[in-house]
């Protein structure tokens, strides 16, 4: 809100008035109209309030003694004796040309016995300071459903409740008459706060509606001091001042650069020789210290500086708002991803400029405003003792006379430094410590990278004429500090690399900042080797040269020989001379051989074209060591380009000449979490030249190879349909594997637990198949052995095995063998009479036992006898599988069971044997 509000005094009575579209004065007009606040305005008066200024009256039952107005939504708090009281800014709608801004008094704190001295009020955060105690407290909303009857009882409850250990009325009275009482140096934060026995509560005085607010006090901070004490006696000036609430939003971007949305809050105070920055946001604590060289009169913070008056000079010391905020609204803030200098980093003093007499000081944009009295004898008045600090002294203190009657008192508007100019002077200080003091040369550019970033988290920074030029600031701050980090032998080395990440250097440009022309001799500081290792190790799209490639080689070599290996292996280093890199493997594996090592050198060879040589590497381990030596770099067989896994020279390599080597080595880096099953697909595909939809015989090898070892369900339940689908699509197609398998069905059923064996029904089914499956035998088989097992999930499976519905006798075991992984021994024994009686019997052997014996006569028995009434003579299989059927039901059934199943026109001398059988087994039982 565009207003004004003051607190006036005239006549021994005191005011707190609003000025309301105050700026028609400044523009000529002398019009002012008065009102009470939240008077209600007719239509045809208000319309005059356009080209007016009007004066609020704003009643309080008590004086105002101090006033804050909320940055982020412009509601008001006015401090009284013993009380809080705030006023909601509201926006009055008189029609489509006219808004007026009005207040409504909506909430009441009850203090007792606390007479502020200064308030802040910020986004429902209240600061509040008497001579020596601060106290912090943030409104909270409470939930509309909540029992008012029983927030009444707890209020009054809280307003009885008398202050434990408050002095009595005895106590006051001496305290008065003789002593001065001391107390105690206190600090109180977050939840501790509670105990600084200060009793608020609440009074809503608004008219209740469904929308109206209800709030709750949460004790954030309270701080008690004591007076300074001397040898001369007690220094009655010990009194805080500049209680202020600074907010912090999150930083703009295009789209939201009109939306200011609250990130973070800070609150500042001071006593006359300390001043106190705490963060009162997520976190309550303390930032920083200020420790000034003469006594403050007053002081006002800004997200970049802090700005101190003295009796004789304006002090501007550094801030770490910026650095807190940060970390506040970036959680990739110190990682290796991105870094800000610590909020413990120790305040700097900037400027110090001499004023003769400054009273009173505030700041605007890039302006600070401020208040001096040449007359240096002016005293000035001191504020009434509190509660806390009651002396006889007090009545001694002069009045403050008249100040239109005073001389010497002037105005100044100052404009701050710009920020890019401060930035430079700070730059180019700290160059002059650049190999003297490190540690002061960190801290400024520390100072000057904070000042930039405090510019550009400002809400107005996208309308700023130095954007741009801020925006290359940050970036070459963040170099400059990269340097220092990588020269520097400091315990916060590893902070070269977010820095030089955030500067937008590449790697090419970081050498040659760091690396000297020609020096062979030259010493890198772990600093330099972390970012280097670091950088080379992730999937960059950049490719050094041949000269910075070899150049790396080097410095590794010096630095960290441990980690060739691993940096020739990196994209980066695709251009490095391989005749070069073998030289230096091979000194270095004379001290540190591995087989990382050697499959280094391997691919060294490749690259020369050495055949011979890399045949020799390859041959110093067995495979399963070879396999096993890819888990330490993964890059000998992969790298990324674009967040794709794109194969090496070496794996297109191992593809031709090992497949097998290649496969288990892709199975130890899934295994390992080295690759996800999805880039595997994508990898084998790519190295087989296949399109997204062709599946490569190399890649379902790889899928068999990874079932014997996988042991999570998810991942064995996807690998199963994956084999299955291609197992159905070949055979469906009649379309043959490029590539010979490296594993044949025995070999999967011996190693691998979701093969099993084949069902001898299944078997007799195939005999009599037809001869053109015998292409497919093997998918075939692999295939049937997957379902013989109990792993594949038949219901998520069937959608798969669609194709194969007409496949002949191939079809009709998927099918059978489906039946019955789910129950179904029924609709499997139909399906068998229908298509191939012989297997019936055989089935029925190998799959009816125990709790399913009960269908040999239920189903089976009438099923044949029903065809073989149908058919006669002229279907032996039939007569015969019936013959087997009836040999079973007669060693399982009491005689008079067996004799009911039997049909009425059967031939006497055909059942006959069988009823002889089963009343034999009877009389033997």
């Amino acid at each position: 809100g565009d207003y004004l509000v003051t607190i006036e005094e005239k006549s021994k009575a005191t005011f707190l008035r609003a000025y309301m579209n105050w700026r028609c004065m400044s523009a000529g007009s002398s019009r002012v109209c008065v009102r009470m606040v939240g008077h209600k305005m007719e239509e045809s008066y208000s319309e005059t309030l356009k080209e007016q200024m009007s004066i609020v009256e704003m009643p309080l039952s008590d004086p105002p003694l101090c006033i804050s107005c909320c940055p982020v939504n412009g509601d008001l708090l006015v401090g009284c004796k013993n009380k809080l009281v705030m006023f909601c800014l509201k926006y009055l709608v008189i029609n489509q040309n006219l808004t007026v801004l009005d207040f409504e008094r909506s909430l009441i704190l009850h203090i007792d016995n606390f007479i502020p001295a200064e308030v802040a009020f910020c986004a429902r955060h209240i600061a509040i300071t008497t001579e020596l105690d601060v106290l912090i407290l943030k409104l909270e909303l409470v939930q509309q459903s909540a029992d008012r009857t029983e927030q009444r009882a707890h209020t009054v409850s809280t307003l009885e409740k008398p202050a434990d250990g408050g002095p009595s009325t005895h106590t006051l009275q001496l305290e008065l008459d003789e002593f001065i009482i001391c107390q105690k140096p206190v600090e109180l934060l977050g939840e501790e706060s509670k105990l600084c026995e200060i009793p608020v509560t609440l009074e809503s005085t608004e008219l209740p509606t469904e929308d109206t607010k209800r709030f709750q006090v949460r004790y954030l901070l309270f701080r008690c001091f004591t007076p300074d004490q001397s040898p001369f006696g007690f220094c009655e000036e010990t009194r805080l001042h500049s209680v202020q609430l600074l907010p912090v939003y999150q930083t703009a971007h295009e789209e939201t650069e009109n939306k200011r949305e609250l990130l973070s809050l800070f609150c500042f105070f001071s006593l006359p020789h300390v001043g106190y920055l705490y963060s009162v946001g997520k976190l309550v604590e303390l930032i920083s210290t200020y420790q000034y060289s003469e006594k403050s009169e007053q002081a006002v913070l800004t997200p970049q500086f802090l700005h101190v008056i003295t009796s004789g000079n304006l002090q501007c010391f550094t801030v770490r708002c910026s650095a807190a905020a940060a970390r506040d609204e970036d959680p990739y803030i110190d990682t290796t991803m991105k870094a800000c200098p610590p909020v413990a980093l120790d305040v700097c003093t900037l400027r110090m400029q001499l004023f003769i007499g400054p009273r009173a000081i505030c700041h605007f944009k890039n302006h600070i405003i401020l208040l001096t009295k040449a007359d240096t004898e002016d005293i000035t008045e001191r504020r009434k003792p509190t509660r806390r600090m009651l002396s006889r002294k007090a009545e001694s203190i002069k009045s403050r006379t008249n100040s239109e009657s005073e001389p010497g008192w002037n105005l100044y508007i100052i404009n701050t430094v710009s920020t890019i100019q401060l930035y430079r002077e700070m730059v180019d200080y700290s160059r002059t410590y650049e190999n003297v003091k490190t540690e002061s040369c960190i801290h400024l550019l520390s100072e000057a990278h904070l000042l930039v970033r405090a510019a550009i988290m400002d809400p107005s920074f996208f309308k700023s004429d130095e954007k741009e030029e801020l925006l290359r600031a940050f970036r070459e701050s963040c170099a400059f500090l990269g340097d220092c980090y990588s020269r520097f032998d400091t315990k916060d080395y590893h902070l070269a690399l977010p820095y030089y990440r955030m500067s937008g250097l590449s790697m090419t440009e970081v050498l040659k900042r760091l690396v000297s022309e020609g020096d062979e001799i030259q010493t890198y500081e772990r600093g330099f080797i972390f970012y280097l290792t670091h950088s080379l190790n992730e999937d960059l799209n950049e490719e050094l040269s041949k000269e910075s490639a070899n150049k790396v080689l080097h410095i590794f070599y010096l630095a960290d020989p441990v980690q060739l290996p691993h940096i020739l292996c990196s994209p980066c280093m695709r251009n490095v001379c391989p005749l070069t890199a073998m030289k230096y493997l091979q000194k270095v594996e004379k001290m540190m051989p591995s087989v990382v090592l050697t499959l280094t050198k391997a691919f060294m060879a490749l690259k020369m074209g050495d055949l011979t040589m890399y045949e020799h590497e390859m041959d110093s381990y067995k495979e399963a060591v070879l396999a096993c030596g890819f888990i330490g770099q993964p890059k000998l067989l992969r790298r990324r380009k674009e967040g794709i896994v794109i194969p090496t020279e070496f794996a297109v390599h191992l593809k031709e000449t090992q497949p097998g080597l290649l496969v288990a080595a892709t199975v130890a880096l899934h295994e390992n979490s080295k690759i996800e099953l999805e880039e595997a697909d994508t990898f084998f595909k790519m190295l087989c030249s296949n399109s997204e939809n062709t599946i490569p015989q190399l890649l379902v090898d790889f899928w068999e190879a990874l079932l014997v070892v996988c042991s999570q369900e998810e991942i064995v339940q996807e690998l199963l349909l994956r084999v299955t689908s291609q197992y159905v699509w070949r055979i469906s197609k009649k379309q043959l594997p490029e590539t010979k398998p490296l594993k044949t069905t025995e070999d999967l059923i011996n190693s691998c637990n979701h093969f099993g064996l084949i069902f001898p029904w299944v078997t007799s089914i195939m005999s009599v198949g037809s001869p053109s499956d015998n292409d497919y035998r093997e998918d075939i088989s692999k295939l049937q052995s997957l379902l013989c097992s109990q792993s594949i999930n038949i219901a998520s499976a069937l959608p798969v095995l669609e194709p194969l519905t007409e496949a002949g006798n191939v079809g009709l075991t998927i099918h059978v063998l489906c039946h019955t992984r789910l129950g179904e021994y029924e609709e499997a024994i139909d399906q068998l009479l229908k298509s191939c009686p012989d297997a019936a019997v055989l089935y029925a052997q190998h799959e009816l036992k125990d709790d399913n014996r009960a269908v040999w006569w239920n189903k089976l028995l009438p099923e044949l006898c029903k065809r073989t009434r149908l058919t006669g003579n002229d279907c032996p299989v039939l007569i015969s599988s019936l013959k087997e059927t009836l040999s079973v039901v007669a060693m399982e059934l009491e005689l008079r069971d067996f004799l009911s199943l039997l049909p009425e026109d059967g031939t006497a001398a055909f059942f006959l044997p069988h009823l002889l059988h089963c009343s034999q087994r009877k009389l033997v039982t």
